[in-house]
């Protein structure tokens, strides 16, 4: 084979592998997890994730999808952050998930960083360090507008704070969450006083980022289940290997899916020595990326059953 043959072969295999990588964005799953943390003999609770949607309103595929998701009757939505990536994404976002029934659902959320500033096109390659400069004159997004929307539908929103949430079933689930830990937001809240409510299910914390500092504190603190987001699965993942990334010092074997932390699973309900983590690989990218590879996007349906 010439070089000449070699060369255009190489870039035929890499075009091919783009338009794939783009067509994939588009190729949506809702993935199905059991989490085994309440107490012996509760029924379940299906917790619907949302995460990383990077949502633009001329996302027709991703608008469509996102209004089905409501068929799934989950008990409770918790958005971990990324939502948007534009002024104009708010109000449509808010619009779709209201036509979806999902802001008539009791919700929970926190921020990332595109729920904050508009993403700008940068360097792909900075992903591959694990801390690299965030620049500092990204332009504002109006948050107020989008959380506001969230609370106005009974969402609560959990940035460095602690809420107990009464689901429909009548059972109560004790939150306790962080802001954006990508730009060093998180401050992980107090203890509260006793809660005069009725017997709770399960603790959970919720956030974007997963940081491991982050997840200590979620630890310390006796959660049985963390939701966190920000990876996109790793976005780019090579088949056999996995993730070649988190964008945070999370360990790439942990890009997404269930795991115990820090150990493999939890020992038990109370005292363990591991917690649950759920990392979302998300639903969408930087419209400056629009790229997955073996990383399809996703929303998750989380079943809380009972442990054994």
């Amino acid at each position: 084979m010439t070089v000449k043959a070699w060369l255009g072969g190489t870039a035929a295999v890499a075009t091919a592998g783009l338009v794939y990588a783009n067509l994939e964005t588009r190729w949506f799953e809702v993935k199905h997890v059991t989490v085994p943390i309440l107490p012996p003999g509760e029924p379940d609770i299906r917790v619907l994730q949302l995460a990383d949607l990077h949502y633009l309103p001329s996302q027709d595929a991703k608008t469509r999808w996102l209004a089905s998701l409501g068929e799934l009757k989950p008990d409770l939505v918790v958005d971990t952050g990324d939502n948007v990536s534009s002024r104009a994404s708010i109000p449509a976002l808010l619009e779709v998930l209201d036509s979806a029934g999902l802001l008539d659902v009791p919700g929970v959320f926190v921020g990332g960083s595109n729920d904050y500033f508009q993403p700008i096109l940068k360097n792909p390659a900075l992903y591959l360090f694990k801390k690299h400069q965030i620049p500092l004159d990204l332009p504002p997004l109006p948050t107020e507008e989008l959380f506001g929307g969230f609370e106005a539908r009974g969402w609560v929103n959990l940035n460095n704070r602690r809420a107990v949430v009464k689901l429909g079933s009548g059972q109560v689930l004790d939150f306790v969450g962080t802001d954006d830990a990508h730009h060093d937001n998180d401050d992980f809240p107090a203890p509260l006083a006793a809660s005069t409510e009725a017997k709770v299910s399960a603790r959970i914390g919720v956030t974007h980022a997963p940081y491991l500092r982050v997840l200590q504190h979620f630890k310390d603190d006796g959660v049985a289940l963390v939701i966190a987001g920000h990876t996109h699965g790793g976005q780019l993942r090579i088949p056999g290997f996995g993730a070649i990334v988190t964008n945070c010092d999370l360990d790439r074997r942990r890009a997404e899916g269930l795991h115990g932390w820090p150990g493999s699973k939890p020992t038990s309900l109370l005292g363990a020595d591991s917690i649950w983590l759920y990392v979302s690989a998300g639903a969408g990218t930087s419209p400056y990326a629009p790229f997955r590879f073996a990383c399809r996007p996703s929303a998750t349906l989380l079943t809380l059953t009972a442990a054994h």
